[in-house]
């Protein structure tokens, strides 16, 4: 009978050890520890910066808060389409500062931390940044209300899109333990930005054994080792040693290569003076040459204004327009011979190179111990304190939502699915309806693809030294689709370019530029006069003469 309830106990407080350990990998609320929906106004919980460049007022509206200053708009806002509110930056080309401190300080010391935050950028993005920055303490010497760019930070995380950055960034501030400087450290080959109008999420995983892992839409993007030299830049651990700042170049140094030959001489048929081009004295005039008429001639149509004074503006002249019978013809005014180039051109003659009988080498300092140098196990992260977004954007329509601080990985993804997941499903099928709608359906999911793919080839790291070029190629694409097809091509062969230089070998160079051109259009204003028919015969004309005068050029 004993035997009995000693084995039923025995089973009991298994049971039990299985239930806690169970309840211990599901999501908990203790794994919480931050989390703002933005489902009430942000006034009074959120506080703008009273720096000049942020200073805002409150103003209370009936369907939304508004909160506005002399820099930026906050507001608490509707997402498009959606029920669901978030803060909404909503002027463009302004500065915007605002913070939120948590209750208690978040250790990223140990175990898991995820920071995780919605943003949709509603206007589409040309230049702005749509990060959080994850605040010390504010003994780090900075106040709510004074929350600016210089506000000290453990992390900065999010997307940023200008130019040619186009970047999630990550960028840890980290306190080196011999000089107490705290020293910004940026995530190596960031992803890139996602280029569409709809809501993503965004997720930054501190993980214990040393590492971050980074997710667009739950999707991993990038994982870094904090400790590692390739992974941020500069490195955590600093160099053991450095350059000696004191050690000098020796003046008989000589670190020239190559020199001139001193005993070559120029030879005697050598013209420094014939110039490059030459008439080409085998050219005829074009048959038709107009030699009386000028390119260009008074507009008839064109009648002086009635309010023009000949005192105060001038003598009143007719606009110029394009002679009409040059268009017909192969040219008009004086013909002179084209140039060709001169077969005798060599220009300045200058002496041949030699390998240097004195050539040392590159000069290099010698190296010292480095005065701060230290070795961590793992990163010793300040505390967060407090939630701030601090922008300087050119783009309106930036919402941000569900900013989430956890320490549980399943506690952000199940955020993920009921926040997140269906509010950017709702949006994929009305911007494909769209689409639908409009008859671009499979031109424009082909394009975004294409678009996207050339994102993620940019975003691998062996093409890291040319990513910016790559980017500057996509963005063209994107905003002129005139030059679409030719900046497409011409990125395509700079990526196998650069793809069979690494399978075959070679030295670095640069990455190869093909300038593309746009395609020439008549562009109408609003200034034409007259029918439909005649602006079109006008627009003939003026695109007959600009064919002329090409002509003129080639021949």
């Amino acid at each position: 009978m004993m035997m009995g309830r000693l084995a039923l106990l025995l089973l009991l407080a298994f049971a039990s050890l299985q239930l806690f350990c169970f309840a211990d990998d599901d999501n908990n609320d203790d794994d919480v520890v931050f989390y703002e929906s933005f489902e009430e106004s942000f006034e009074g919980r959120w506080i703008v910066s009273n720096k000049d460049d942020y200073k805002g007022l409150v103003a209370l509206g009936v369907d939304i808060d508004v909160v506005f200053g002399a820099a930026g708009l906050w507001k608490h806002s509707k997402s498009e389409g959606h029920e669901d509110y978030g803060l909404l930056v909503s002027e463009k080309a302004r500065k915007y500062a605002i913070v939120k401190v948590v209750d208690e300080p978040v250790s990223l010391k140990d175990g898991t931390t995820v920071l995780q935050f919605e943003t949709r950028l509603q206007s589409g993005i040309e230049c702005g940044g749509a990060y959080i920055k994850f605040l010390r303490p504010q003994e780090a010497g900075w106040k709510p209300e004074e929350f600016d760019n210089e506000s000290p930070y453990s992390i900065m995380f999010g997307p940023d899109k200008c130019g040619k950055t186009n970047k999630v960034h990550f960028i840890f501030k980290h306190k080196n333990p011999k000089n107490g400087e705290y020293v910004e450290h940026h995530l190596k080959y960031p992803p890139s930005v996602p280029s569409d109008k709809l809501t993503h999420v965004y997720t930054a995983t501190l993980k214990r054994d040393k590492e971050v892992k980074i997710m667009i839409d739950g999707e991993e993007k990038k994982k870094a080792n904090f400790l590692a030299a390739e992974d941020f830049d500069p490195p955590l651990i600093p160099a053991k040693t450095i350059p000696d700042p004191d050690d000098k170049k020796p003046e008989d140094w000589d670190d020239k290569e190559k020199i001139p030959d001193p005993n070559a001489v120029k030879p005697d048929d050598w013209d420094e003076d014939a110039p490059m081009e030459i008439e080409d004295e085998e050219a005829v005039k074009p048959e038709g040459w107009l030699d009386d008429e000028p390119e260009e001639i008074d507009d008839p149509e064109a009648t002086k204004p009635e309010d023009w004074d000949d005192e105060e503006d001038g003598v009143w002249e007719p606009p110029k327009m394009y002679n009409p019978k040059c268009a017909i013809a192969p040219g008009c005014g004086e013909w002179k011979r084209p140039m060709k180039s001169n077969p005798a051109y060599k220009g300045k003659w200058s002496p041949p190179l030699i390998d240097n009988p004195n050539y040392k080498g590159v000069w290099k300092a010698r190296e010292i111990p480095n005065p701060n140098y230290f070795e961590l196990d793992k990163p010793d992260f300040e505390p967060i304190a407090a939630i701030g977004i601090e922008i300087w954007t050119m783009q309106e329509g930036i919402l941000f939502d569900n900013i989430l601080i956890a320490k549980n990985e399943k506690v952000a993804k199940s955020y993920r699915e009921t926040k997140w997941k269906p509010k950017f499903e709702v949006e994929k099928e009305r911007q494909q309806a769209e689409e639908e709608a409009s008859g671009l359906d499979f031109l424009a999911s082909i394009k975004r693809k294409v678009f996207n793919a050339l994102y993620q080839i940019a975003d691998i790291p062996f093409l890291s030294n040319y990513k910016p070029q790559i980017l500057d190629h996509i963005k063209k694409a994107e905003k002129q689709p005139n030059l679409t097809m030719g900046v497409l091509v011409s990125t395509v062969a700079i990526i196998l370019t650069i793809f069979l230089k690494l399978i075959f070998g070679g030295k670095n160079q640069q990455c190869p530029r093909i300038e593309t051109k746009p395609v020439p259009v008549v562009a109408e204003t609003s200034d034409d006069q007259g029918s439909d028919g005649e602006k079109v015969e006008k627009a003939e004309k003026n695109e007959a003469a600009a064919a002329a005068r090409r002509r003129r050029r080639e021949t």
